[in-house]
């Protein structure tokens, strides 16, 4: 895989920025649509930044259009976002997640694997690349709660003890 950190991030506010901004942190990188069933996963999404956010751990949510179940304007999906949900954490402009105009960050990310052994395309919204500070890829699909026991049990096995 390139280097993750350099690969180019435009915040939903419009500012510049790269992923390394969060560099050795644990981030749950996160493909989200605010019209998709999934959209209750925002809710748990934001109960991990708050949960783990203090010991260097990061939701960060890629909006996309990509199934058709998002707004038309990164102003909607804000609003959306923080009144509906309360999200605190990071959220970039709209992506491409597949196809050869696909976001370079999830370009790198779709070459992990799943539990089932499956790399490749995302498959539908809120898919999850949990990578942590080491640059390890974990996938998890969409069906998958942000909260699974795995999931968790990989973000506090890399986090440091609780002061």
């Amino acid at each position: 895989m390139a280097d993750l950190d350099d690969i180019p991030v435009t915040l939903i506010d419009g500012r510049e920025t790269t992923f390394g901004e969060w560099s050795g942190k644990v981030r749950l990188v996160v493909n989200v649509a605010s019209r998709c069933g999934f959209a209750p996963q925002y809710g748990v999404l934001e109960e991990l930044q708050k949960r783990y956010e203090d010991r260097g751990f990061t939701v960060l949510g890629f909006p996309s259009n990509q199934f058709l179940q998002e707004f038309g304007g990164e102003g909607k999906i804000a609003e959306y976002c923080s009144m509906t949900w309360g999200v605190t954490f990071p959220m970039t402009t709209k992506v491409r997640l597949n196809g050869r105009n696909r976001h370079p960050l999830y370009a790198e990310l779709t070459r992990a694997s799943d539990a089932a052994g499956q790399a490749g395309k995302v498959k539908w919204n809120f898919e999850k690349f949990l990578v942590l500070p080491d640059g390890t890829v974990h996938r998890f699909r969409s069906t998958t709660v942000p909260d699974d026991p795995e999931i968790v049990r990989l973000i506090e096995g890399a986090l440091p003890e609780e002061a």
